[in-house]
């Protein structure tokens, strides 16, 4: 589930429809959590859909560690590709702002921790990267840990609209280590080698 404070938006030709904040958004807020209503494909019922579907799946799921697409149920297929994401997605289901989020600003993921299927050419930000890969995760994990682990401790100091969406034996781990009692897993935890 997408963070309640947010809209569809078209946001230009080139990119289409985005997923904009419509009320400031702090770091170390939860953005996105996996939910019930999420739908959970394998590889081998996507094949054997049709390739209409397949093609809709490949363009709005993101892969798990386990190699299944995942469809966002609401909006939050929507959120576009950023070399210079302001969410980051962890190895707990759910994603957490990095940055403060203004009203009006873009929610946006790097896919290169997506398990994106095939490379694509991303828009020129004027990063390093211009490319996403399937092996991102293998490659950019630790940079990722790290911007993750300084906004941590943010997460219980900070609004969370979509706690409900966390068991409490997740909420006392992601406590532990936002006061440092426990280390956080690695993003590199949702790769699947495809």
């Amino acid at each position: 589930m997408i963070h309640p404070k947010t809209e569809l938006k078209f946001i230009s030709n080139e990119i289409g429809y985005g997923v904009v904040a419509t009320e400031f958004i702090p770091a170390g807020t939860i953005t996105w959590a996996l939910d019930d209503l999420d739908r959970e494909f394998t590889p081998s019922k996507l094949k054997r859909m049709n390739p209409l579907y397949q093609n809709i799946l490949e363009t709005y799921c993101y892969r798990n560690n386990k190699g299944n697409f995942v469809l966002c149920w609401d909006y939050g297929r929507y959120v576009n590709h950023s070399f210079k994401s302001n969410c980051i997605s962890t190895a707990y289901d759910f994603e957490i702002a990095i940055r403060d989020i203004q009203p009006g600003e873009e929610l946006t993921d790097d896919y290169g921790y997506l398990n994106v299927s095939e490379p694509f050419k991303g828009i020129d930000e004027g990063t390093r990267r211009k490319t996403v890969y399937p092996d991102d995760l293998l490659n950019h994990s630790e940079f990722w840990d790290k911007k993750l682990i300084k906004k941590f401790p943010s997460i219980i100091k900070v609004e969370q609209p979509l706690k409900s969406l966390i068991t409490p034996k997740l909420w006392n781990e992601i406590t532990a280590i936002a006061e440092g009692k426990k280390e956080m897993k690695s993003i590199k935890e949702n790769y699947y080698p495809g």
